[in-house]
């Protein structure tokens, strides 16, 4: 198992580490800071350091709880010492889309009771699909007006952990399928104090002010319930 430094903190841009295992050009460190993408998440990029040597990251994976960094150039040894370092305006930008979503959703389903059936979360903007089988001009305005309201209450981000019982018995899921494996004891929860919470793994900013303002920018007709809107963010 590889050490998941981003699941406590996600604001580790470097961090000190050993490589455990490598096939090619693809290594396995024993910690990392690196996310390896999922929940519409992607995967982070950045670099890897060692004495006499430095590298590209330029993917990340994870296989049955172990996290595989794909190289480009020179590839460390096994036991060498490295440094990793995040492209950290990219995934800051990541963070920010990535915790407006949640508001979003948070917002859709307070309002309209609907679940997300899809997401997708880029450096400069997102989508969000979800089980609704209208989406009017004034929905969209309401959406976009309740979502902002809540993001510039200043809101704290916090991570948190629940047993498999609470999580159980708890309105933690915001997707229409529930993806949280079956045999995952201990659970994620990302919480929007106050407002929100939701079953998670990705990366996160501290406040809800960091997210800056939430524009929704397009609106699609996906199927017979689902709609599906997209976002962008202006600087907080």
């Amino acid at each position: 198992m590889t050490e998941l430094l981003h699941m406590e903190d996600s604001y580790v841009r470097e961090f000190d580490s050993s490589v455990v295992a490598l096939s090619g050009q693809v290594v396995r460190l024993d910690r990392t800071a690196f996310y390896p993408g999922g929940g519409g998440q992607p995967p982070d990029v950045g670099w890897l350091r060692w004495l006499g040597g430095e590298t590209r990251v330029a993917d990340v994976k994870e296989e049955e709880g172990v996290v595989w960094h794909v190289l480009e150039g020179p590839v460390p040894s096994v036991g060498q010492d490295v440094h990793g370092a995040l492209d950290w305006e990219r995934r800051y930008a990541i963070m920010r889309h990535h915790s407006a979503l949640h508001v979003l959703a948070g917002t859709v389903h307070h309002l309209y009771k609907a679940s997300v059936t899809g997401v997708a979360i880029y450096p400069d903007r997102a989508r969000m699909d979800f089980s609704l089988e209208d989406l009017s001009k004034e929905w969209v305005a309401a959406i976009e007006a309740e979502a902002n309201r809540v993001i510039q209450e200043g809101r704290r981000i916090l991570v948190r952990w629940i047993s498999r019982e609470e999580f159980e018995h708890a309105d933690l899921v915001r997707l229409a399928r529930n993806l949280v494996p079956s045999d995952l004891q201990r659970i994620r929860v990302i919480e929007i104090e106050g407002f929100d919470a939701q079953a998670d793994s990705g990366t996160h900013v501290a406040n809800t002010q960091e997210i800056g303002r939430l524009v929704i920018t397009k609106t699609d007709n996906k199927g017979k319930i689902n709609r599906r809107m997209e976002i962008a963010l202006t600087s907080p």
